[in-house]
């Protein structure tokens, strides 16, 4: 499993409506790529939110080809559309995990 991390820094005063942005439109549409099995959205704690929120947003592939196949065909489409809607209201930036192992109680 591929988890494509984006951490987003988002402006105060447009904070809200970009979050339902994300819930309603954005992650819908990364998802319907095919690439992804999952995502969640996450507010970041105990950080300096002063300037606004910061969240998280994790998309979980099934395998590297999955995520590739994202990043090459469909990112650049969908990171023009943030940019065009939200200009520098919101900084990104993006990681990738490999999930090794996982422990349940």
């Amino acid at each position: 499993m591929i988890i494509y991390n984006v951490t987003t820094k988002v402006n105060a005063r447009v904070a809200e409506e970009w979050q339902k942005w994300m819930l309603e439109l954005h992650i819908p549409h990364v998802l319907e790529s095919g690439c992804f099995l999952q995502a969640t959205i996450s507010l970041l704690l105990d950080v300096d939110d002063e300037d606004g929120p910061t969240y998280a947003v994790q998309y979980f592939a099934e395998d590297r080809t999955k995520y590739e196949q994202y990043i090459n065909e469909y990112a650049p489409l969908l990171r023009k559309e943030v940019i065009e809607k939200w200009g520098d209201a919101c900084v990104s930036f993006r990681s990738t995990m490999q999930v090794i192992g996982q422990c349940d109680k």
